[in-house]
Formats: structure tokens, sequence, C-alpha cells
């Protein structure tokens, strides 16, 4: 695992010179910076506030790479130590909640009749005669939409790891079945959380994330006509 990361801060920084580096979408949030790496005893520590080891491939990018920074969308999320407590940092990063994270994430989202009784009581506006009474009916609405599909369990053992704008994220799977994986939060459009899938339709772990965006920003880059 440490050979994969090699020579991997090297090519970010790279990119950072280049003159089309602005053409990467969110690069102008993490400016193709990287974060120190952490040390061992860093993410021993880490590790034994959550109660539960990293996955592999983050761990060693943790160790080998960065801590936090230039990545996917705008950036990876910074692992910190802030007053004696370790900590990822980012647009939402609190959302993620580091009691819960050595417990298994979830194999099934909410209850598919609960989801699907909810949506048939979505309020429509050419339903009301006043303005304003449609206004509360969707709000109160909306209360319930967020307390099915943002419940605190749906995320247990789950860390967010990046930010796409729009409150869009997503999250890397710390424990249970889905170990190692990343998923994507849609839940503001009114979607769901879903796994990132590549090709063959096989779940994308961290490494594979992360080395698709390297390698997709190296090409937009380098072969862009004005890079020097």
């Amino acid at each position: 695992m440490v050979d994969q990361w090699a020579g991997i801060r090297e090519r970010v920084g790279a990119l950072g010179t280049q003159a089309a580096n602005s053409k990467v979408f969110g690069s102008l949030g993490h400016r193709w910076a990287l974060d120190e790496p952490l040390t061992e005893s860093g993410v021993a520590e880490l590790e034994e506030q959550i109660g539960v080891r990293l996955p592999e491939e983050y761990r060693t990018f943790l160790l080998q790479v960065a801590a936090g920074g230039a990545g996917p969308a705008y950036g990876l999320f910074h692992v910190r130590r802030v007053q004696g407590r370790w900590r990822w940092e980012g647009d939402g990063a609190d959302l993620a909640d580091l009691s819960t994270i050595a417990e298994p994430f979830p194999d099934q989202g909410p209850d598919p009749e609960a989801l699907e009784e909810l949506l048939a009581q979505r309020p429509e506006e050419e339903e009301f005669d006043e303005i304003e009474d449609f206004d509360d009916a969707i709000e109160a609405w909306d209360e319930q939409w967020a307390a099915l599909m943002f419940a605190p369990e749906r995320t247990a053992g789950a860390t967010l790891i990046s930010h796409l704008g729009c409150a869009q994220r997503e999250w890397l799977i710390i424990s249970g079945r889905h170990r190692g994986t990343i998923w994507s939060d849609r839940r503001a459009d009114d979607l769901d959380l879903m796994p990132l899938l590549d090709d063959d339709r096989k779940p994308v772990t961290f490494a594979r994330w992360y080395m698709t965006w390297l390698e997709r920003a190296e090409h937009a880059v380098l072969t862009s006509p004005s890079s020097t």
C-alpha cells in the first residue's frame, strides 16, 4: 500500500505549478495544497479516540501523502488535532458523529413504506388557496423528511471527507460491511445516500476515488493548450 502512494504528493504539487490548473473543478478551493502527513503516533491516537482502525487505503494515505487538502471536488477534509481531540474539518464535517464511527454503517436506508408514505403526502402548491398556507405545509413536511432521511443512525460508521458544493458531500465508510468505500450524499436534493460505483458496478474504494480524480486532473491540465 505504501508503493501505491509513492510519488502522489509530488504529482499533486506538479499540477499546482501548471497555468491550466484552474480548469479542474474545485481547485480554487484547495489550491493544490496538501497538509503534511500524519505520524504513526498521531494516527494511532486518532484511532484510539474513535475506537476503530481506519480503512487501510485511507490510513496509509494519511501517513504517506497528506492529512487533507488537494483532492476530489473542493478537496479532502483535513484531519486535525484541536485542543487534544482529533476531528475532520471541512464544509459540513460536523454532520458526522464521531461517537458512532465504530458502529457498523447501516446496510439499508429508511424504511421503504415510511418513505413512500411520506412522499405521497408531500404538499403541492395548487392544493392551497393561499401561498402562506402552502409555505407552512411544505415547511412541516420538510421537517418530517429531514427526520427520516437525516436520522443520525443513517451515517453511523462513516465520516465526511469531501464537499461538492450545494450541500452535496461524500462519505468514507469506516466500519461495517461497506468499510473503505465512498458514498455520495445527495439528500439535500431529495435523493439518498448511495455508493459510488466504477464502470463495472463495483464499489469505489478510497484509493480508486482519489487516484481517479488525480488521473483526470492530470489529463485536463497537462493536455490543455495553456499548460506550461
